[in-house]
């Protein structure tokens, strides 16, 4: 029994021998206050851009709506969705029997006032004569005065009538030909080559041009697009024409497009529509000021794609980067390592020495695009740069996650 008794309580003390080294590692490690390096990141060789995100439309970069100038029922259409036309090719025709009566009125009343009007050229000659015979009377005293007036004013007349018919030809002459144009409206043909985009008509529909001049198709030249990029009032300022876009589209978004700003509008696309409605609106000018100044004013800028595939089409949304900036084989950090600039522009980072130590060095920086930044002096590619945010972020989980002094452990 005593040999048990004193196995049990050897076995007993060496536990309590384990737990006391262990509780005293605790504290020294505790005490002692080990902290693991800081994190870095390296200084890295390469290009960088600054650039303006923006999102546009895909439009055809010429586009005509062609239309009806006459009203009638389309008897023909000689083209289908998705053909291409020739300029000058007939693409519809509109029943002509209202325009051709029209022409022939035309030229019957022509014919009615030139015809008017030889009979006039009759009487003013047979009034020359007369006139010419009451002169000569009236200067051998052998006729009357008043014969001779008579005479002389039914020349005038005649000759007022001659000019009065002379003018009604003309206008005559006018009708006709008007009536010959609208008999070639109802021929309709393309005024420009491209693609046929959209026929929201069919054969047999009768169009009216009298109120408004009726869609009967439109044509795009879809070998290059036009997109309409849409940038906000805080980064269009540094938007210029020149300035290399690229840009891709929803359905391919590794395929990116690259041209250069052609322009940039004036005005934003509301503008047209605020000035327009800006006299029906006074009554409510104080509640319209004050919605207006809050939303987003976006203006655009336009730039041309060559599309000979045919993969951009009309009304696609593009994703859009305009590089602002950029800069080939520059000395590049993340952005995170730059604390505030000084007054002097450079900022203070802190540099891994060889030793392990750190260092403090101020860098001037170029392109900074909230990712990375230009380093135009102060580091070298290879050297390792403390994280500031790594650091922060580091110290505030130790600070989370430490454990109480050993004093409050055994309490």
């Amino acid at each position: 029994m005593k040999r048990s008794w004193i196995s049990r309580l050897g076995w007993r003390a060496g536990i309590a021998a384990v737990l006391v080294a262990a509780l005293g590692g605790a504290a020294a490690w505790w005490l002692r206050g080990d902290t693991p390096p800081p994190p870095t990141v390296a200084v890295t060789q390469g290009d960088i851009a600054e650039t303006v995100l923006a999102d546009g439309e895909i439009e055809a970069k010429r586009q005509v709506t062609v239309g009806a100038q006459v009203s009638g029922r389309i008897v023909s259409l000689k083209v289908e969705l998705g053909d291409e036309v020739e300029e000058g090719q007939l693409v519809a025709e509109i029943d002509s029997l209202t325009q051709q009566n029209a022409l022939r009125n035309a030229e019957a009343n022509l014919a009615l006032v030139q015809a008017e009007r030889t009979a006039k050229i009759a009487s003013l000659a047979q009034a020359r004569l007369a006139f010419t015979r009451q002169t000569r009377l009236l200067k051998q005293d052998a006729g009357s005065r008043e014969d001779y007036e008579t005479a002389e004013a039914n020349l005038k007349v005649l000759e007022a009538d001659v000019a009065a018919l002379d003018a009604q030809i003309e206008q005559a002459k006018i009708s006709v030909d008007t009536a010959k144009v609208n008999l070639g409206y109802t021929r309709i043909t393309a005024p420009i080559s491209g693609t046929v985009v959209a026929l929201p008509v069919d054969e047999g529909q009768t169009v009216n041009a009298n109120q408004t001049a009726p869609t009967l198709m439109k044509i795009a030249q879809l070998g290059v697009m036009t997109v309409r990029a849409e940038v906000s009032e805080a980064d269009i300022t540094r938007v210029t024409p020149g300035q290399q876009v690229s840009f891709t589209i929803l359905g391919d978004l590794d395929h990116p497009y690259r041209a250069r700003v052609r322009a940039i509008e004036p005005a934003p696309e509301s503008f047209n529509t605020s000035t327009s409605t800006s006299s029906s609106s006074s009554s409510s000018s104080s509640s319209s000021s004050s919605s207006s100044s809050s939303a987003a004013i976006y203006y655009n800028a336009l730039f041309d794609a060559d599309n000979p595939d045919r993969r951009l089409r009309i009304s696609m949304t593009a994703q859009v980067q305009i590089i602002v900036s950029e800069a080939k084989d520059a000395v590049i950090v993340p952005s995170s390592v730059l604390g505030a600039a000084g007054r002097d522009g450079a900022y203070a980072v802190e540099v891994m020495k060889e030793n392990g130590g750190t260092e403090t060095r101020h860098v001037r920086v170029g392109i900074n695009n909230n990712v990375q930044a230009e380093v135009l002096e102060g580091l070298a590619p290879g050297e390792r740069v403390v994280s500031t945010r790594a650091v922060a972020a580091a110290a505030a989980s130790t600070t989370s996650t430490r454990r109480p002094p050993m004093g409050r452990l055994m309490r």
